[in-house]
C-alpha cells in the first residue's frame, strides 16, 4: 500500500489532483484510515492514474473520462475531440496568418478581423443608379419612403446598414445597387421596398478611411486575403457607411467598413 504522497510521486499527479479525482469518482483510494484519515492505494491502481493523466493531456473533460470508465467507446469522444481540434487549428492558423499579414504591410495600413453578424430583419431596396454619388440622394429618400409606409419604425441599435452591388464589378456608370438597413420589426413594403429576415453571417472585416475613389485598393486587400487564407465567399461584400458627408467636413475623415460574408 502507498500513502498518498508516495502514490503522488509515481504517478506524476499532485495531491490536489488525487483529491480531486477522488471526490469525482475516478480514482478513490483503495483504503482510508478510520482514525486519522490517511489515504492509501494499491500499485495496480497506478495504471488508472495513467489514463486519466493520458486522457485529460488529450483534453478530455472529467465528465468524458467518466464516461469512458462506465464503458463507452473511448473511439467516439475521440473523433468528437479530433473534430474540435480541427476547429481549434483552423484558428490559431488564421490569427497567425492576420499577424503575418500586419508584419508584412509595413504600412499597416489595412488591418482584416473576423466578425459574426447575427441574424436581424432588414428592410431592402434595388436600383440602378448613373454615378456613385447619387447613392447620398438615393439612400435618405429610401428611408424616408420607408418611414412613411411604417410610421414609427425603429432601426436596430447598434445601427446595421450596408450597399452591395449586384453586378459584382466596378462600373462607371448605370451601377445597379442594393441597400439594406436594420430594423426592430417587419413592416409593409411596396415595389420598391421589401423586408427581409438576413441570416447570421461571419465576415472578413475591414476599414477604409478616406474618399469612395481610392476604397478599390481595400477591396483589392481584402480580397487578396481572402484566397492567401483560403476564405471562400459566401455571397456579394457589403459597404457599411460609418462616416461620410453627413457627418464629416473632410473626404480624408470618411469612413466605410467593407464585409465579405465567408462560408
Amino acid at each position: 500500500m502507498l500513502k498518498i504522497s508516495d502514490f503522488s510521486k509515481l504517478s506524476h499527479l499532485t495531491i490536489k489532483a488525487l483529491r480531486f479525482y477522488e471526490k469525482e469518482g475516478l480514482l478513490k483510494p483503495a483504503s482510508v484510515d478510520e482514525w486519522n484519515h490517511y489515504r492509501f492505494y494499491e500499485t495496480s491502481q497506478l495504471e488508472t492514474a495513467a489514463r486519466i493523466k493520458s486522457y485529460r493531456q488529450l483534453g478530455l473533460s472529467v465528465e468524458e473520462i467518466k464516461a469512458v470508465f462506465a464503458g463507452m467507446d473511448v473511439k467516439e469522444i475521440l473523433q468528437e475531440r479530433i473534430i474540435s481540434l480541427t476547429k481549434e487549428k483552423h484558428l490559431i492558423e488564421s490569427r497567425l496568418s492576420i499577424i503575418y499579414s500586419i508584419l508584412e504591410d509595413k504600412e499597416m495600413k489595412y488591418q482584416v478581423t473576423e466578425k459574426l453578424i447575427p441574424e436581424k430583419i432588414v428592410y431592402t431596396a434595388e436600383t440602378v443608379l448613373k454615378a456613385y454619388s447619387d447613392m447620398l440622394e438615393w439612400i435618405p429618400s429610401v428611408g424616408q419612403a420607408c418611414l412613411k409606409l411604417n410610421p414609427g419604425m425603429k432601426c436596430s441599435e447598434p445601427s446595421y446598414e450596408f450597399c452591395e452591388y449586384p453586378d459584382g464589378e466596378y462600373k462607371e456608370s448605370d451601377i445597379r445597387i442594393r441597400h439594406s438597413e436594420a430594423v426592430t420589426a417587419f413592416g409593409q413594403g411596396n415595389d420598391m421596398i421589401s423586408f427581409r429576415t438576413l441570416p447570421q453571417a461571419r465576415v472578413l472585416s475591414i476599414y477604409h478611411k478616406g474618399s469612395y475613389a481610392n476604397i478599390g485598393e481595400a477591396y483589392a486587400f481584402l480580397m487578396k486575403y481572402a484566397e492567401q487564407n483560403g476564405f471562400a465567399a459566401a455571397g456579394l461584400a457589403r459597404e457599411c457607411y460609418i462616416d461620410g458627408i453627413w457627418n464629416k467636413d473632410s473626404e480624408d475623415e470618411w469612413l466605410t467598413e467593407i464585409q465579405l460574408p465567408i462560408e
